[in-house]
């Protein structure tokens, strides 16, 4: 905490684009401002950590809408359980209006969702980076696999991806430490797929979870709880890692419980001054100055802040000249896919809990827009993996007593699920706008108006059946399909994936995009965007190791610039 109101740089968010905001610019000198609108989090201060789920009054179930009534929204994503509820912010602190269905998860704490996410690492290729262009949905990316790569080297080194080195143009290798290992089920398929699909490769996912130490984080121990927090540091977090390096220069300020309204735009220097801020616990407001912003609060919340910083010059918004602000919201389509039993290896089992698992990477449309011929363009890729029913089966066995024991003395057979994670193309009529209701702050709070369009429902019949038919290809047994769209939408919205993109894009134009080639607000060049608002396409990867090399890229040219006073 800090009483000063000047400062050389402000972050606004603590999550995973802001903790490495925070870090890059204190390391470069800078006396930096991270501004958190949660409660704050101390690493290690995990009270579920490693609690046994028999002392949670429901068993650690997860939570239904019912009975978690200041989470009706948010208890529809399948992290959300009695474990975690503390790191989820209450719906009623973050409200917003749905023309649509859509689930906006937000984190209840400094390091936002670094303390959630599923830790998945896939770098971009230029297939990505080049879709817009070649099939002229949205705007062409300013930037290539090249201006970034070096970005994903340095940030992964710090964060420690485990993976698989396979040699694939559209899913490029990074900087790996040894990945983790295949269990019997996993390998038993990705033998016979190679076989049957010689051009489609299962391999271990690429996860932010370490497999050799790192200063003071420790190598996975494969504990399970991965969602309640890691005291180890063996997964990648704020708390964990940006954080801790940001104090060690002595440059950082951190702030919590302090939600950003908006920026605060200087006319004639044609630069941002600063930023409003409302203190969530007494409800008060200030103005915090610097020289440099950067807006790492997620996709929605960033969106909002730049909606909101109105002025003369700018009455739709910072950024929002070009008519791009709020608009192209993407996320990805899930819940999707087949799944089947694996005949034998009833001597095979595994040890541990391993917070990982398989991928099955791009196979559709590599050589371009709708080179395979298909009802749609762009791809998917698939996670899931194998495992053993264990003896939570007997609740679905008819027999009773020491029968129904000598039955659950052994596990039953192994499983394989596909899970199909799609592209979402970006669409003008995918959009947020401010609405008249307002917070608990006054703040006018976001109308939504997402939907999964043509393209996305086409692939998802795609996804289906190649997951069955590759699954019965392998050998499997029973294979079955599931389309949670169909069984139940509000687990397969948009915004269920906790994926959201776009609404402040990068482009090549300002009367096209909202920011340049370096995530820089074309209307204010001392602010810039990291987050998932930044992003112009949304490929079928999860995007946060992307945004970490954006957000070290940008900083690097922010101080670049201010060293030669241009900002």
């Amino acid at each position: 905490m800090s009483t000063r109101n000047h400062y050389d740089a402000i972050v606004v968010g603590s999550g995973i684009s802001g903790g490495w905001a925070a870090k890059e610019l204190t390391e470069k000198g800078l006396k930096t401002l991270v501004l958190e609108r949660c409660r704050n989090q101390e690493h290690g201060d995990y009270p579920t950590e490693h609690q046994p789920s028999w002392a949670f009054p429901l068993r650690e179930r997860k939570l239904t809408p019912a009975q978690a009534p200041d989470h009706p929204t948010q208890a529809h994503t399948p992290s959300f359980r009695e474990a975690t509820k503390h790191f989820y912010l209450k719906d009623a602190e973050n409200p917003y209006v749905q023309r649509k269905p859509f689930l906006w998860v937000q984190g209840n704490q400094v390091g936002g969702r670094s303390l959630m996410w599923g830790r998945q690492c896939y770098r971009w290729s230029d297939l990505d980076f080049e879709a817009n262009l070649n099939d002229g949905h949205g705007v062409d990316w300013p930037i290539r696999y090249a201006d970034i790569a070096p970005w994903y080297s340095y940030v992964e080194k710090f964060v420690g991806i485990s993976g698989e080195r396979l040699g694939l143009p559209h899913l490029p290798d990074g900087e790996f430490q040894p990945p983790m290992e295949l269990n019997a089920g996993e390998k038993w398929v990705r033998a016979r797929l190679a076989q049957a699909y010689p051009d489609r490769t299962l391999t271990i996912g690429r996860t932010a979870v370490l497999t050799q130490a790192i200063g003071d984080r420790l190598p996975c121990h494969y504990c399970g709880p991965c969602f309640r927090g890691c005291s180890t540091g063996s997964y990648f977090s704020s708390q964990a890692s940006t954080l801790p390096a940001a104090r060690k220069t002595g440059n950082l300020a951190l702030r919590p419980y302090s939600l950003v309204h908006s920026v605060i735009y200087d006319e004639q220097r044609d630069r941002a001054t600063g930023v409003r801020v409302v203190d969530t616990e007494t409800g008060k407001t200030y103005e915090l100055y610097a020289g440099v912003i950067f807006l790492c609060a997620s996709t929605l919340a960033t969106a909002r802040v730049l909606l909101n910083s109105k002025s003369r010059r700018h009455p739709n918004g910072l950024g929002g000249s070009s008519g791009a602000l709020g608009r192209y919201l993407m996320d990805h389509h899930l819940r999707l896919g087949a799944s089947g039993e694996i005949p034998g290896l009833l001597d095979r089992f595994y040890q541990g809990n391993r917070p990982n698992g398989a991928y099955l990477p791009r196979f559709r449309n590599l050589e371009g827009p709708d080179s395979d011929r298909l009802r749609f363009g762009r791809g998917y890729g698939y996670q899931g993996g194998a495992d053993r029913a264990g003896w939570s089966r007997g609740s679905e066995r008819p027999e009773i007593g020491a029968e129904l024991k000598r039955v659950l003395r052994d596990p039953g057979p192994w499983h394989v699920s596909l899970s199909g994670f799609g592209e979402c193309l970006p669409r003008e009529d995918n959009y947020v706008e401010l609405a008249e209701e307002t917070d608990p702050w006054g703040i006018p709070v976001l109308r939504i108006h997402a939907s999964w369009g043509e393209n996305e429902l086409a692939m998802r019949e795609d996804i289906t059946i190649q997951a069955a038919e590759m699954l019965e290809a392998v050998g499997c047994r029973n294979v079955r399909t599931h389309d949670r769209l169909e069984e139940d939408v509000m687990t397969a919205m948009p915004g269920a994936a906790i994926h959201e993109m776009g609404t402040a894009r990068m482009g090549r134009d300002a009367k096209t995009s909202v920011l340049n080639g370096h995530n820089q607000v074309w209307e204010a060049p001392n602010v810039f965007v990291t987050d998932g608002a930044c992003m112009t396409s949304s490929s079928c990867v999860n995007p946060s190791i992307t945004y970490m090399a954006l957000t070290a890229r940008a900083v690097d040219h922010a101080v670049n610039e201010l060293k030669r006073k241009n900002l």
